[in-house]
């Protein structure tokens, strides 16, 4: 007998009738059905009772800030935390240092728990800055004044002169720190300082000059760490007047503290300050003390030009607990590349006797001249030229 090929779907061919497996499927698709609707029937009814039960009152809603919202600042941090605490490299160790016979300085790391619990992010940022971040300051490092923003300490202890400081290699060997001041006193001396000099040479911008923050910005993002000049009362004052806010022995602290924070809102982002003139001021401990405490106070350094034989600065700094640097040698003292030139290798033999040395010239284009060809060779004879920042006394880092 043949096949009905066109027999209705799920009917007997030989009889007609519906088959059973086909029925009992039809049965269970309806109450399947009948069960989602009767469920979606309840889930309407307790819907609105359930969500008023779950939401958050108004005010803790107000309270409450968006998930991508980027999150205040802390105690810890100084910056977004994003819930993990920041910490130093060094708070998970102990530290001891001792002395040798021959002087040298060691260093003994032992491991300590961390305070506290949980995962930390380690930031082991603590010498220099990003260099596509260098020309910006660190907001945390900087307070809003009368007088413009100035440096300080940050909340996580973090100083001024260890953020901007220009990070150097850390081996042993003969190290010599160049510092070009003046900067900003005249357009193209500067243009010529910051377009021909290595980014090892550390740039020191006089507070009296022109269009600091813009020169401040191209010598950072070319690499270079800065120093602020500070005009101070030199012994022929005022027959030699470095300027209207000159800091004087003969006015009272507070206002050459004002006068300090004049001259350093004028730029961010340098390791500290360094004096214009001031023989006479720098010899007169009264009048040295208020305003060095203050400079140390902000996490900066201070480097005497050491042009004053008179000067306190070592016995100030010391008693003030401030990172502070000598310069062992004016380079510029006569306008002439070659004079200039034998007068980097001197430093050159006061770095190989004394491990270190710190030379001072003006942006004159004699010496910019001379530093720019005596840098390119200074690494063939081992030397490494570093920050000042690298060579200050300093009293947390011994």
């Amino acid at each position: 007998m043949g096949t009905d090929l066109h027999a209705p779907l799920g009917r007997n061919r030989k009889t007609g009738s519906r088959r059973p497996g086909v029925l009992r499927l039809g049965r269970i698709a309806a109450s399947l059905c009948l069960f989602a609707i009767g469920g979606f029937s309840l889930y309407t009814a307790f819907r609105g009772d359930e969500l008023e039960r779950t939401k958050p009152p108004a005010a803790e809603q107000a309270a409450t800030p968006p998930a991508n919202a980027p999150q205040p600042p802390t105690a810890t941090t100084g910056q977004a935390a994003d819930g993990m605490p920041r910490t130093d490299p060094r708070s998970g160790a102990n530290v001891e240092q001792m002395v040798t016979g021959d002087g040298s300085v060691v260093t003994k790391y032992s491991p300590r728990p961390r305070d506290g619990g949980g995962p930390v992010l380690v930031d082991a940022m603590q010498i220099g800055q990003d260099p596509r971040m260098a020309a910006q300051p660190n907001e945390a490092l900087l307070e809003e004044t009368p007088f413009g923003r100035l440096p300080i300490v940050g909340p996580d202890g973090r100083r001024p002169m260890d953020q901007y400081a220009r990070p150097s290699s850390g081996a042993r060997g003969v190290r010599i720190a160049i510092v070009v001041s003046g900067l900003g006193l005249s357009q193209t001396g500067t243009q010529r300082a910051i377009a021909e000099l290595p980014e090892e040479i550390t740039f020191a911008f006089a507070a009296s000059g022109n269009s600091l923050q813009r020169w401040m910005q191209e010598a950072r993002r070319g690499g270079h760490e800065i120093l602020l000049q500070v005009p101070l009362e030199p012994f022929d004052y005022p027959a030699n007047d470095p300027g209207p806010k000159t800091l004087l022995t003969t006015k009272p602290a507070a206002r050459n503290i004002e006068n300090l924070h004049k001259a350093m809102g004028e730029i961010t982002n340098y390791t500290g300050v360094m004096n214009y003139l001031g023989g006479r001021f720098l010899s007169d401990p009264a009048a040295m003390e208020p305003v060095m405490r203050d400079i140390g106070k902000r996490g900066l350094l201070f480097l005497d030009d050491g042009t004053s034989a008179q000067s306190k600065t070592a016995a100030i700094a010391k008693g003030t607990e401030l990172p502070y640097a000598f310069a062992d040698l004016q380079l510029d003292g006569q306008l002439d590349i070659n004079a200039v030139l034998k007068k980097l290798d001197e430093l050159e033999r006061i770095a190989r006797k004394n491990g270190q040395a710190i030379g001072v010239a003006s942006a004159f284009d004699e010496s910019v001249d001379a530093i720019a060809k005596w840098s390119e060779e200074a690494a063939m004879r081992g030397i490494e030229i570093v920050g000042v920042a690298a060579l200050s006394n300093d009293p947390k880092n011994p």
